[in-house]
């Protein structure tokens, strides 16, 4: 027994440790589109934000316009009513058929364990099923406000429309059953019925070597009770890729990231963050992890233990990684490939001031003035900084000073408690109580101060931006406010200081009820779809 558990502590330590085969391997070029994306020009929105680069960019708008969105022609036009909240960001699927007649289907999970599928253009009810299983609910808010009444689909799923007879989407969904026990499982639903495939559900269960928190054995078990899936689901080169969170930190919970094939939905890999220590967990407020054309990921982890004594790799030697921005290598298991944390890491952490507040998002390709082409990410949390990583040298540690591709401070006059979008040469930001703001890139670097910023700010969480435009024309920002009642913006993207609209300003007439925290807007062929507390708001031009 003890020669198996060397064994695992070791195959534990080379993969936080770079030994995986490919963990210096570039990082690739553009980010791949998104999962099972059809071939036809249809515009379909098939993952959290767009892409798994997360860039939060629609270019295939051709509806929607500089000129006609505005309150006189453009406002809420529908809302989809379901039965609990709406946390995860509404896909969106064009052309399915369903009963022998093609739809645009937006796909909406709540809070209550179920999903939904509506034809967005007639408001139909296409279907909805429920994922709890026999005797089970939903689980209670264990006490804490950050999910609360109720706790059932709380992330964003994907959809690959190349799997199964008529294409699937992926949910995690968390219930209790009679006995008081919890659960977690991974669903695979058909698009057009959403009746299980594949034999799913899957319980979610895993166990990795180590003595950290809830470890027994030399190894850390995952209890379902303990977590919540608030990261959206990452698919890529077949897998789904799940990050865990905890409940308002409370202990014990370390720092799960697990991989399940999209077409068995067999667990594949696991990996630990904090194996040897406790919390790091992943939840970024909602977003979701990124990737890279060579199958790595990317994100920012929460606070946790970190171990400032370095391997010769500049690796942490216990393999806990808190409060850190992470690249994981996919090829042949999780492993962490790696990372960059600020010299002050421990310190942020101990101050629940961490960088896993904020998404990360994988920029695309950018050639300095050398010609020097540079493999970007960016990503901020609590401490108000933009981190700029390149993803073939993230920096690691260094006790001194942060050893990084570049460095913004300053610039956010809050925290980060969402993710940036990039649309054209810029990234926008909306921290918390904070204007969103443009910082264009150049050179391959980001300005260090914005070139424009809208005139109003954002409260608590600030705004996750999305992004529609025809190609480089016409593009609008959007961004929600977080208020009562919530507030749809919509601005011109090269010009953030020029409002085109707003939900008030046609008094109640588009009002769609209170804000629901981390949401996104979803634009798809001329509509906008927000999340709310009990459906999904619809925008578009007015008849």
């Amino acid at each position: 027994m003890k020669t198996v558990l060397a064994i695992l502590a070791l195959f534990a330590f080379l993969s936080c440790n770079g030994g995986h085969s490919n963990s210096s391997s570039s990082s690739g070029s553009n980010p791949p589109p998104s999962p099972g994306q059809p071939s036809s020009g249809a515009t379909d929105v098939l993952t959290y934000h767009n892409d798994v680069a997360r860039t939060g960019q629609n270019l295939a708008e051709t509806v929607l316009t500089i000129s006609n969105v505005n309150s006189s022609t453009f406002g809420k036009v529908g809302f989809l009513d379901v039965d609990g909240k709406v946390d995860g960001e509404p896909l969106y699927a064009s052309g399915v058929t369903i009963s022998g007649t093609k739809h645009n289907v937006v796909f909406a999970v709540t809070e209550h364990d179920s999903v939904y599928a509506f034809d967005p253009d007639s408001g139909t009810q296409l279907w909805h099923v429920s994922v709890l299983g026999s005797g089970e609910t939903t689980s209670d808010d264990h006490g804490c406000s950050q999910i609360t009444p109720e706790i059932g689909i709380t992330s964003t799923p994907v959809i690959d429309r190349t799997q199964g007879t008529n294409g699937a989407i992926y949910v995690v969904a968390m219930s209790k059953d009679g006995s008081g026990h919890y659960h977690q499982r991974l669903h695979a639903l058909d698009l057009t019925t959403g009746a299980e495939l594949f034999g799913g559900p899957t319980e979610i269960q895993a166990s990795y070597p180590g003595n950290g928190a809830n470890s027994s054995g030399g190894k850390v078990i995952f209890d379902p009770g303990q977590y919540a899936e608030r990261a959206g689901l990452l698919l890529i080169n077949g897998n789904v890729y799940l990050g865990w969170t905890s409940h308002c930190d409370q202990d014990p919970y370390t720092g799960w990231l697990m991989a399940y094939s999209e077409s068995t939905l067999a667990q594949t890999s696991v990996l630990n963050l904090t194996p040897n220590g406790s919390e790091g967990s992943i939840w970024m407020s909602g977003t979701a992890m990124a990737a890279d054309s060579s199958g790595n990921i990317y994100f920012l982890d929460a606070n946790g233990s970190f171990d400032t004594t370095l391997n010769a790799n500049g690796f942490p030697t216990q393999c806990d990684f808190g409060n850190s921005f992470m690249k994981v290598a996919t090829s042949g298991g999780l492993s962490v490939a790696d990372y960059f944390a600020v010299s002050t890491t421990v310190a942020e952490s101990n101050a629940d001031e961490d960088l896993g507040s904020g998404g990360a998002l994988v920029l695309p390709d950018l050639t300095d003035a050398s010609g020097q082409v540079h493999h970007l990410a960016v990503g901020a949390g609590k401490d108000q900084n933009i981190y700029v990583v390149s993803r073939d040298n993230m920096g690691k540690f260094n006790p001194s000073s942060n050893n990084i591709y570049q460095e913004i401070t300053g610039q956010l006059s809050g925290s980060e408690f969402a993710m940036p979008t990039y649309f054209n040469g810029v990234i926008y930001y909306g921290a918390v109580g904070d204007n969103v703001k443009a910082f264009p890139i150049a050179n391959a670097r980001l300005a260090t101060s914005p070139s424009s910023q809208t005139s109003g700010s954002f409260t608590y969480p600030g705004s996750t931006p999305s992004v529609s435009a025809n190609g480089t024309s016409n593009g609008i920002v959007w961004a929600v406010e977080n208020s009562s009642p919530a507030v749809l913006h919509a601005y011109n993207a090269a010009d953030l200081s020029k409002e085109l609209y707003n939900s008030n300003q046609a008094g109640t007439r588009d009002n769609f009820g209170p804000g629901n925290k981390f949401i996104t807007p979803m634009i798809a062929n001329g509509k906008v779809f927000v999340g709310t507390q009990n459906g999904v708001a619809i925008f578009g031009l007015l008849k």
